[in-house]
C-alpha cells in the first residue's frame, strides 16, 4: 500500500481512528491534509507527522458548513485531492424518546451532510484526473440494532446508502467509493466516556460482552482497513461495505 504521490484529506483528525489513519497514510508517502474543528488538536496530528519527516497542513472547518472552502484549500495547498476519507462524525446517546429533534438535526447535519458536501465537492477535482477514492467511515450501527443508538444509527445508516449511490454513479469516472463499518473501538475519548459513566467497569463489560472476539477494537485495525479501501491494490473494489467489528455483526 503505497500513497506516494497521492494527496488524502482525512476529516475528524484531530484524534482517535483519523490520527491514527492520518499518520499511517504519511508514513507510506501520503501528503496528508488534516481536519477538524479542533485547531490544537488537528495541529497535534500534523506535527506528529512532520516530526517524521512527513508531508502535513492542518486546514480548519466544520464539514456540515465549510465543505467547499475545504476542498478548495486542499487542492491550492497541493494541487490535486485523490483521496478523502470522511471520518469526521458524533455519536449522541438516546433511544427515539431520549433524543430529540436539535440532536437528530445536529447528527444529521455533520454525520451525512457534511460527507456529502466534502464528496460532492471533491468529486468536481477528481473527475478533471478521472481518478479518486472515497472511504466513508460509517459504524456498525449503520447494520445492525444497538441500544439507545437511535440518531446515530439513522445516520450511519444514510452514509451506506450515500456510499453506494456514489460508487455506481461515478465508476464510469475512474472513481471509487468504499464504506468502512468500525465495531467498539479503544481510544481516547472512549476511555474517557467509559471514565466518566456511573459504573465504569459495567460499562466496559457491556461494550466487550457483546463482541465475539471479547475484546475492543484497536485504532490501528481500523486504519488498516481505510488503507487497504484506499489503496490502487484495491482497484477492484467500489461500492463495498467492509465490516470491521469482531465479528459483532455477525451475530
Amino acid at each position: 500500500m503505497d500513497f506516494s504521490g497521492k494527496v488524502v484529506l482525512i476529516t475528524g483528525a484531530g484524534s482517535g481512528i483519523g490520527r491514527k489513519v492520518a499518520i499511517m497514510f504519511a508514513e507510506r508517502g501520503a501528503k496528508v491534509a488534516v481536519n477538524d474543528l479542533s485547531e490544537h488538536r488537528g495541529n497535534e496530528t500534523v506535527e506528529m507527522i512532520k516530526q517524521e519527516g512527513k508531508t502535513a497542513i492542518f486546514i480548519a472547518g466544520d464539514v456540515s458548513k465549510d465543505a467547499k472552502q475545504i476542498i478548495e484549500k486542499v487542492v491550492q495547498a497541493f494541487g490535486k485531492i485523490d483521496i478523502l476519507v470522511n471520518n469526521a462524525g458524533i455519536v449522541p446517546y438516546g433511544n427515539v424518546e431520549e433524543s430529540s429533534e436539535e440532536d437528530f438535526e445536529k447528527t444529521i447535519q455533520i454525520n451525512v451532510k457534511g460527507p456529502f458536501l466534502l464528496s460532492k465537492f471533491a468529486i468536481e477535482e477528481m473527475k478533471k484526473q478521472k481518478y479518486g477514492v472515497i472511504v466513508n467511515i460509517a459504524s456498525e450501527a449503520g447494520l445492525v440494532g444497538i441500544p439507545r443508538r437511535c440518531v446515530y444509527s439513522v445516520s450511519k445508516a444514510a452514509l451506506l446508502g450515500l456510499t453506494r449511490s456514489l460508487a455506481v454513479d461515478y465508476v464510469d469516472f475512474g472513481i471509487r467509493v468504499n464504506a468502512i463499518c468500525p465495531g467498539t473501538t479503544y481510544s481516547q475519548g472512549l476511555a474517557e466516556r467509559v471514565k466518566a459513566s456511573p459504573d465504569p467497569e459495567e460499562t466496559m463489560r457491556r461494550m466487550v460482552s457483546r463482541i465475539p472476539m471479547k475484546r475492543l477494537g484497536k485504532e490501528e485495525e481500523i486504519a488498516f482497513a481505510i488503507l487497504f479501501a484506499a489503496c490502487d491494490e484495491a482497484s477492484f473494489m467500489t461500492g463495498s461495505i467492509l465490516n470491521i467489528d469482531g465479528g459483532s455483526t455477525m451475530v
